[in-house]
């Protein structure tokens, strides 16, 4: 009964591979709704495996088809996951190890940028009291050139005069959205993915937009709603709730890193 415990280097190889791979999986998951999920499915897979090492065939037969039908339901549920994946991978350079290697960063526990959160979230909240409709995605591990050449190519350092020019109403550039990678604006007048979301009336398509491109990708976006005046974070899709501004800069300063 017992003798799957006699395991060679082969093995030990397997058992090590599958918590490496589990464990990036979770750092990818990490402070998304589908941890949850996630986890709960490694919990039955643990059982099935335990059930039939103990050579209990009724439940592990059991378990066995309810994890094979349940597939398809998986693929369902980590949709928006799987495709942050293989657009990682379909923008990945293989031929350059730097590119590649700077597509996983995701992996890493910590990840250190110098963007300037606090001018940003600032020039929001003077947009937001002028009512300055503005749309600001800030560029994460994904890379973002399938959005960018909707726009225009800009080579800008973030500061508050540059930002509020941009979204002036008479300005050129307000229209769309702009992408800040690292500490710099980068391009302008981007048209984003919508989201397919049924979304409440008072959103419009800034919000859409926000949340169409954070369902694909691992940006982060910040929306100054031009009817309202309200600023907004979007992060997986999802509204990000925040009780004043500081709390607020210190929570994309978490997702940034």
């Amino acid at each position: 009964m017992l003798d799957f415990l006699n395991f060679n280097f082969l093995d030990a190889l397997d058992i090590v591979l599958v918590a490496v791979l589990l464990y990036y999986i979770y750092k990818l998951l990490k402070g998304t709704v589908a941890i949850n999920i996630f986890i709960g499915i490694a919990l039955i897979v643990l059982i099935w495996k335990t059930t039939q090492a103990l050579q209990m065939e009724m439940l592990s037969g059991l378990l066995g088809t309810l994890i094979s039908l349940g597939a398809i339901a998986i693929l369902i549920v980590f949709q928006p996951e799987v495709r942050k994946f293989l657009l990682m991978l379909g923008s990945t350079n293989f031929t350059s190890k730097r590119s590649f290697l700077k597509q996983l960063k995701f992996l890493k526990t910590e990840i250190h940028t110098n963007m300037d959160v606090e001018t940003i979230v600032k020039t929001c909240k003077t947009l937001s009291s002028t009512r300055t409709g503005a749309l600001i995605v800030l560029e994460r591990t994904n890379n973002l050139d399938f959005v960018k050449s909707s726009g225009d190519k800009m080579n800008a350092e973030v500061n508050q005069p540059i930002l509020e020019s941009i979204f002036y109403k008479n300005s050129p550039l307000h229209d769309g959205a702009i992408i800040i990678k690292e500490n710099n604006i980068i391009a302008t007048r981007i048209i984003l993915p919508l989201s397919n979301k049924d979304l409440p009336s008072r959103f419009g398509l800034r919000h859409r937009a926000a949340i169409g491109v954070t369902e694909k990708t691992d940006a982060l976006c910040l929306i100054v709603s031009e009817e309202t005046g309200k600023l907004s974070y979007i992060k997986d899709g999802e509204f990000v709730l925040y009780k004043n501004d500081t709390e607020l800069i210190e929570t994309i300063r978490y997702d940034l890193n």
